[in-house]
């Protein structure tokens, strides 16, 4: 009796230190990589910036539409910096007539930061334009228009306006900005996946004792 209990008790303690381990690796973050690049925007309802789903040499704007492109360190779209700035298609496309067979849209271009530039150089001040575009052009054609030269690699990304920068393209950066020399790197603080094979070894290494345990009694 006294030794089904002490079996018991081993294997209800290891699955108590399983489920800790495991709550632990829920709990450290994924630290996904950063990417220094140009974001494009789209003005939705109510003024509010939405990531755009589309490249803007796919997205075909309306008459009256507002595209903002932000340059920063981001990882995805849901960390990605928005282009700064409220003034709205009226402000902007104040002095462009309407004509017939085009379309205006308005283009904010906002070269973020230095916390975000290559080597934390001062960027350009954020600027606004408006484009006046044949019907069936896109966002990019509207970009072009008013923010030559414009440079893509070969895969058709986005990588300078207006000249900026540069150099580089979509490169992969350090969280402080500064470019990263190999893999992806953390805060400083344990992996998810070292804690999983911590959490593997500890249990196995516990159910080996509790097996030789029973063994010898």
């Amino acid at each position: 009796m006294t030794h089904r209990r002490r079996g018991h008790g081993r294997r209800r303690a290891v699955a108590v230190l399983f489920a800790a381990l495991l709550a632990l690796c829920a709990a450290a973050p994924a630290h996904a990589a950063d990417y220094r690049y140009w974001s494009f925007w789209q003005r939705g309802e109510g003024g509010a910036w939405v990531y755009a789903t589309q490249g803007p040499s796919i997205a075909r704007p309306d008459d009256g539409d507002v595209d903002g492109f932000r340059f920063a360190v981001a990882a995805d779209a849901k960390t990605a910096k928005k282009p700064r700035g409220t003034a709205d298609f009226d402000t902007i496309c104040a002095d462009t007539k309407a004509a017939a067979g085009k379309k205006r849209i308005a283009v904010v271009i906002d070269f973020g930061t230095a916390a975000d530039a290559p080597g934390r150089k001062t960027p350009p001040k954020p600027r606004t334009a408006c484009a006046r575009i044949d019907d069936g052009g896109s966002s990019a054609d509207a970009l072009a228009a008013v923010a030559k030269p414009l440079r893509y690699d070969n895969n058709a990304l986005l990588c300078a306006i207006s000249g900026y920068p540069k150099t580089g393209c979509g490169e992969q950066v350090s969280g402080d900005g500064g470019e990263r020399s190999g893999a992806d790197e953390g805060d400083g603080g344990p992996s998810v996946g070292l804690l999983a094979g911590v959490a593997a070894v500890v249990v196995l290494g516990a159910a080996g004792v509790w097996q030789a345990r029973r063994r010898r009694g």
